[in-house]
């Protein structure tokens, strides 16, 4: 059996996009009010194309030939009841939201825009329709799906677009270059930390603000789990986190989709989950943009000198 050791510490994951810091050497991060973690929901608001117009590296619609009525169907159900059950959820709990959000919805149904903005959502791209796949866009391809989303979010909402996260997680190399250009302030694409980070671009620094992949309910989708254990999944994450935080300040974020916790036999666990949340004062139920704005303000310099010394 071959061994490897590694002793040049020069050597890191990505040099160009960030450094590796072990977190429990990092400088203390506190959170607003002396908050042991920072609790963002994060609903993925998506629009299907029933025929897409794009078939590049992989198929949207696994069952061919197309339509895939039944992949289709079970994603409008989302916009169309799932998401409205959730509303009255995350309404129950005080969850104001940042959402990932096909920026094509906004566009199409006039009545969920309503209802996000009458909640004082926050909104961050998540390309123009979710089965349009980033993989082997040019960088000028890409470019023009960014500004058109910058375009669409300021038309429809008045109000700058700060936030990246890929259609289907089908970023490009030069994705945090191309988002940096554009003027947004954070990205969601890497899920390689409970603290935001500071990304390294060709246009400046790019933050970073913690996704998961982990406590998404699109595990039910795409794995053998239910609700009831994905709630089971999510207090137990959040028990983990909010002890860490006694000693250094997390981030926690929980994926949802319409299509998925929206399901009448769904909604009760995600109101249990959120529920064992709320009885915890000492966790800051905020929004991506909160956090984003709090860790440049009190963490990042910090971080920055650890970095420094570390080099």
């Amino acid at each position: 059996m071959m061994h490897f050791a590694c002793h040049n510490k020069s050597l890191k994951m990505d040099p160009y996009r960030f450094s590796y810091s072990p977190v429990v050497e990092r400088p203390k991060l506190s959170w607003p009010n002396g908050a042991r973690v920072a609790v963002w929901v994060c609903p993925n608001i998506e629009h299907y194309e029933y025929l897409p117009a794009e078939v590049r590296v992989r198929n949207p619609w696994p069952r061919m030939p197309h339509p895939d009525v039944l992949g289709y169907g079970g994603r409008d159900y989302g916009n169309r009841v799932g998401l409205w059950r959730m509303f009255e959820v995350l309404d129950k709990h005080s969850v104001r939201c940042t959402v990932s959000l096909s920026m094509s919805v906004i566009e199409m149904y006039p009545e969920i825009l309503e209802a996000m903005e009458a909640r004082r959502w926050e909104y961050m791209s998540h390309g123009y329709f979710n089965t349009r796949y980033h993989w082997g866009y040019s960088e000028q391809e890409e470019r023009e799906v960014i500004e058109h989303s910058k375009a669409t979010h300021l038309r429809m909402t008045g109000r700058k677009l700060r936030g990246w996260f890929s259609p289907a997680i089908s970023n490009t190399l030069a994705t945090p270059d191309l988002v940096r250009e554009a003027g947004l302030d954070y990205i969601c694409d890497f899920y390689h930390d409970d603290q935001p980070t500071p990304l390294a671009t060709k246009h400046g620094t790019l933050m970073h603000v913690p996704y998961t992949m982990d406590l998404n309910d699109a595990l039910i989708h795409r794995q053998p789990v239910e609700a009831e254990e994905f709630a089971q999944m999510i207090v137990d994450h959040f028990d983990t986190v909010y002890r860490e935080g006694s000693e250094n300040g997390r981030v926690m974020c929980i994926a949802l989709h319409p299509y998925m916790m929206g399901a009448p036999h769904r909604l009760k666990h995600l109101d249990r989950a959120l529920g064992y949340i709320r009885k915890h004062k000492d966790a800051w139920v905020c929004t991506a943009e909160e956090i984003l704005d709090w860790y440049v303000a009190n963490g990042l310099k910090p971080y920055q000198q650890h970095l420094g010394k570390e080099a």
